[in-house]
């Protein structure tokens, strides 16, 4: 089950988690994940997140600006990993990737639960 988060609220959420979560760019039909650490940028008037970007997810946002970003679950959050789609741009000197969220979700941790027999 997943629940809904407004992006309005995006900035409270992600500051409950932290900033540690994994990036998920594509490049043709193979995922890559890497460890960031998520920063929002407060200049922004959407809840503009920033990351730094190696050399892997620079090629790949070249050719799939789409991303996702996941806070897995934790002991402190056990109930929920949170989820964010987002379309990532590179800066100008191609050192960080700014991402606007599309996009958010709560996720239950463990997938569906199935009734005991």
């Amino acid at each position: 089950m997943s629940i809904a988060v407004e992006l309005a609220d995006l900035p409270d959420t992600i500051a409950t988690r932290g900033p540690a979560a994994f990036l998920i760019t594509v490049r043709d039909t193979r995922p890559h994940i890497v460890s960031v650490s998520v920063a929002i940028s407060p200049a922004s008037p959407t809840a503009m997140l920033v990351v730094e970007a190696g050399r892997r997810t620079s090629v790949n946002i070249e050719t799939h600006a789409e991303v996702t970003l996941l806070w897995p679950y934790t002991t402190e959050h056990p109930g929920h990993s949170l989820l964010v789609d987002g379309i990532g741009v590179l800066t100008e000197d191609g050192n960080h990737l700014e991402i606007t969220p599309t996009k958010a979700i709560l996720h239950r941790a463990g997938g569906r639960r199935r009734p005991a027999r």
